[in-house]
C-alpha cells in the first residue's frame, strides 16, 4: 500500500510462495496498471529497491549501483549510515504504509538522493577497482 501511495512507477519482484497471491492487497495490480509492474520471479535490479540487507541482496544492489531503502531484521547502519547509499523505514515486522511512501519518494526524487547517487558513484568506483584487481592477480 506505501509503494501505491508513493506514486512511483515501479517493478516490484518478489517470490511466489505456495501459488498464494492473498498477500496482495485486493485489485493492487490492476489498479498498478501502467505505473507499477509485479514480477515473481528473479530478475536483476533496476534504480532502486526495498531490501531486507542480507549480505546478498546489499552485495547485488551495491555491484548494480542502485539505491536501497532498507527494511532489515537487523539494524540498517551499513547501507545508510556508513555507505550512506540508502534511507531506511525502520526495523519493526510490519512497517506503517507512510513510512515506505515516505522514503521510496525520499530515495527516488528527494534531497537525500542525490548525495546517495554520489555515494553510489564512489561506490561503483571500488567495484570497477576490485574487479580489476582480481582479474590481474594470477597466483603462479
Amino acid at each position: 500500500m506505501g509503494l501505491e501511495a508513493s506514486e512511483l512507477q515501479f517493478i516490484w519482484v518478489v517470490r511466489k510462495q505456495n501459488n498464494d497471491d492473498d498477500w496482495l492487497p485486493e485489485g493492487f495490480e490492476k489498479r498498478m496498471e501502467g505505473k507499477g509492474l509485479v514480477i515473481r520471479r528473479w530478475t536483476p535490479q533496476v534504480g532502486g529497491f526495498m531490501t531486507h540487507c542480507g549480505w546478498n541482496s546489499t552485495l547485488e544492489g551495491v555491484c548494480g549501483g542502485v539505491l536501497m531503502v532498507t527494511w532489515p531484521a537487523r539494524g540498517p547502519v551499513l547501507m545508510t549510515q556508513v555507505l550512506k547509499i540508502g534511507v531506511s523505514v525502520g526495523t519493526e515486522k510490519w512497517v506503517k504504509r507512510e513510512a515506505i511512501e515516505k522514503e521510496m519518494k525520499e530515495m527516488m526524487k528527494g534531497k537525500r538522493a542525490k548525495k546517495a547517487r554520489l555515494s553510489m558513484i564512489w561506490m561503483l568506483s571500488l567495484k570497477d577497482s576490485a574487479r580489476v584487481a582480481i582479474e590481474t592477480y594470477r597466483p603462479k
